[in-house]
């Protein structure tokens, strides 16, 4: 059956060739999203490696690495975004409407983007070997995507397609068109950088959707509508950060944080500002929205996620882009 079908896509049938290739679209896209950082590019490098794929089809041999191949030419497609024209504009966040006080930072990695639960889904959790040194749960984390897009772009590829993908180094030097030997050296740098910038293990978190983290996710979701500025940063952890790209200001600890929720939200918006809640990137999110003083709506201003650490937040990212809206079903207006 699977000859038949091979045959069919060789000679330009483009069902044929959908029926070979579906079953790794999910995969894919998320793989391009972690050499990425950004759905939308995840998804643009995607139809390029499938237009790509179809072009080359009739060529195609081996049907035992379809899979291989596959990520041979999604990953050749993300470096080459990378190279050629750097990251492409995103649309721009909101902004924020107010002088921001003194961040404890400025964040380099203003088009990290976040990734909706949703696509999971579709993922298998399959690996080729016994060489992935990760966990695909573990792999989607912003702790975890926030430090690899730090590598350079080919150790960043290499270390996903052999530590997170279980890829052997022959097979990832063949995608990469590379020596082994450069392969395991690209691997050697990553590795050692990613356990500099990696901090220690936290406190595990809730189980997702467990009654702990419900708890703790619906204590902030109540103090953060309510404009509770104190009740929300007594959910934190001492050294929580606050991050919100496409913005770079970055905000550590109570005091920081507390100073910014001051300026932005606070009591004279109780009862305006509204969350939705929803998953992103295997954590608890919401859509965040704004009561528009001249209507009786609301306005999307972006995406909250939360990373929790035993019984506490220890980051808050929000994400003002709303063009990222639609991949987690969330309206740009709701009702009020």
């Amino acid at each position: 059956m699977i000859e038949k079908t091979l045959s069919r896509a060789r000679a330009g049938d483009e069902q044929a060739f959908r029926e070979l290739t579906d079953p790794y679209r999910r995969e894919l896209q998320l793989h391009c999203y972690r050499i990425l950082g950004s759905v939308q590019d995840a998804e643009d490098a995607l139809q390029e490696t499938l237009l790509a794929a179809w072009r080359a089809f009739e060529r195609y041999e081996d049907r035992d690495s379809l899979r291989a191949w596959l990520y041979r030419i999604a990953t050749n497609r993300c470096l080459n975004q990378l190279r050629d024209s750097g990251r492409r504009s995103h649309p721009a966040s909101p902004g924020i409407a107010f002088e921001p006080p003194e961040p404890t930072r400025l964040g380099e990695l203003t088009w990290l983007e976040p990734y909706p639960d949703a696509l999971l889904e579709g993922v298998p959790d399959t690996t080729p070997g016994p060489d992935a040194r990760y966990e695909t749960k573990e792999t989607v984390t912003l702790a975890f995507l926030t430090t690899l897009q730090r590598l350079p772009p080919r150790q960043r590829a290499a270390l996903v397609l052999r530590d997170v993908l279980g890829f052997h180094s022959s097979e990832v030097a063949g995608m990469l068109d590379q020596s082994e030997v450069s392969v395991n050296s690209a691997l050697q740098r990553a590795r050692a950088t990613l356990e500099t910038l990696t901090p220690p293990a936290p406190e595990r978190a809730p189980l997702p959707n467990s009654p702990a983290e419900r708890e703790l996710v619906g204590a902030f979701a109540d103090a953060f509508e309510s404009g509770d500025i104190d009740r929300v940063v007594a959910l934190l952890t001492d050294d929580a950060w606050l991050t919100m790209p496409p913005e770079p200001y970055e905000y550590q600890g109570h005091d920081a944080i507390a100073r910014f929720f001051a300026m932005a939200y606070g009591v004279h918006d109780a009862g305006r500002l509204r969350l939705v809640p929803t998953r992103a990137n295997s954590q608890p999110a919401f859509g965040f929205y704004v009561k528009d003083p001249q209507a009786d709506i609301a306005r999307a201003r972006g995406v909250w996620v939360l990373t929790l650490e035993g019984a506490q937040i220890s980051a808050l990212t929000r994400f003002g882009n709303n063009g990222i809206l639609p991949a987690f079903g969330l309206p740009r207006t709701l009702p009020w």
